[in-house]
């Protein structure tokens, strides 16, 4: 293809589309109808440029001129509450369904993890010498300690809110970072295993060990299993650049970015309830079996929202991306 050639043919109908674009009244029918043929010409004008004669700055100026025209062709979009239903009902509990293969390995594996650091601190006092002090140690396990008092040394409201904050962040670190082959999701996992590892190590030895779990299960396990989501989610989006499968590359990332955005909305969600599980339940004075038995029933309640839900709209085709008309057009590649 002649570049010169080729530009100097359409650069008249570029022109006009732009035009028609910058147009600040309603356009006519008849207006329309043009825009609507230049905008479907000047699209596969960018596509013959791409495959054929690639040139970065007419490639940019086309780009740009397609997507406003396509804006300016399907509408702006507003969002409803039927999206969110949507998104809720099936968006969200499809996209955790489909990564069951990644984030259920990756919840046993990282629980293994933490309980072998756990045996392995309790069980080595020479290794808890290395971690504090004998006298800080002691403050950190004894009745009324500061494993105790974590839970109940701020208001709750506001605890919860601290708690839902970080939360978050790591879950949306991993999502987010996982892009990097998953090598960040990795070392984000194993500092929260240490750390749980740590407590259970520090508070068996110290013959708490039940007194631990009690104050950790009523949250943690909905906690956790939202860490677990949202790192086994990095870690294929991290796959996926390395094998996208029978996906283009791009495509396959583009998919699974859009799907691993609306996972960390809905996780900000799950974070939220075991944030507020925390804040007012952790630190309350239900007796034990209680607050362990909320956070059984809440973190079993999650569970078949993903299974039972998720599972029926993902078998219905549902895979947690934004629907079809919502998706950037894929420009053809080849003539």
């Amino acid at each position: 293809m002649d570049l010169d050639v080729f530009v100097s043919a359409h650069r008249a109908e570029w022109d006009r589309l732009d035009t028609l674009l910058r147009r600040r009244r309603r356009l006519t029918g008849a207006e329309a109808d043009e825009l609507v043929a230049l905008y479907q010409r000047t699209a596969t004008h960018l596509s013959l440029i791409q495959s054929s004669a690639p040139d970065p700055q007419l490639t940019g100026r086309l780009s740009q001129l397609v997507a406003r025209a396509r804006s300016a062709v399907t509408g702006a979009r507003r969002a409803s509450w039927r999206d969110v239903t949507r998104f809720l009902l099936e968006g969200f509990p499809a996209a955790v369904y489909r990564a069951r293969h990644w984030w259920v390995p990756t919840a046993v594996a990282s629980l293994a993890v933490a309980a072998l650091l756990g045996w392995w601190i309790g069980a080595h006092p020479e290794v808890q010498a290395t971690i504090a002090a004998p006298g800080e140690l002691r403050r950190l396990t004894r009745p009324g300690g500061e494993y105790e008092t974590y839970y109940s040394s701020h208001p709750a409201a506001a605890f919860a809110a601290q708690v839902w904050t970080n939360n978050a962040q790591a879950t949306a670190t991993c999502l987010v970072l996982g892009v990097f082959l998953g090598l960040p999701v990795l070392w984000i996992l194993f500092e929260n295993m240490l750390n749980l590892g740590v407590g259970l190590g520090l508070m068996s030895s110290a013959g708490r060990l039940d007194t631990f779990l009690g104050l950790v299960l009523p949250h943690g396990l909905l906690e956790l299993t939202a860490v677990f989501v949202a790192a086994g989610t990095g870690l294929r989006l991290g796959w996926t650049l390395i094998d996208p499968g029978p996906r283009p590359r791009r495509s396959a990332l583009a998919e699974e970015g859009r799907a691993a955005l609306g996972m960390a909305i809905g996780l900000a969600l799950v974070l939220f309830v075991s944030g507020a599980i925390e804040g007012f339940v952790t630190p309350s004075g239900l007796p034990t079996w209680a607050r362990i038995g909320i956070g059984i029933a809440v973190e079993l309640s999650f569970l078949a929202y993903v299974y039972v839900l998720g599972g029926r709209a993902a078998r219905a085709g549902g895979t947690g991306d934004v629907t079809a008309s919502e998706r950037s057009a894929d420009v053809p590649t080849a003539a």
